[in-house]
């Protein structure tokens, strides 16, 4: 599976002081399924899904065998849906 982050996703990797951690987290995301990955939980009334990697959130969608890596940030803001 490819992984392809977005820009304002690769912007919160780069400032997060986690991005070790987060990076790490996708990649174990990518290697399993998402049934295996006890935090990952799909979002309500939404297509994407939230990986947790402590007090930060990934949001993320697999379309084509691609996951896209929507937004990163921490664990409130994270969910704001961007125009």
């Amino acid at each position: 599976m490819e992984i392809r982050f977005s820009k304002s996703a690769m912007r919160a990797l780069f400032k997060s002081n986690k991005r070790q951690l987060i990076r790490q987290k996708i990649d174990e995301l990518e290697a399993e399924s998402l049934s295996q990955n006890a935090n990952v939980i799909r979002l309500q009334g939404r297509p994407e899904y939230r990986l947790r990697v402590q007090d930060w959130r990934v949001i993320f969608r697999i379309e084509d065998n691609i996951l896209w890596i929507d937004d990163i940030g921490p664990r409130g803001s994270a969910y704001e849906v961007k125009s």
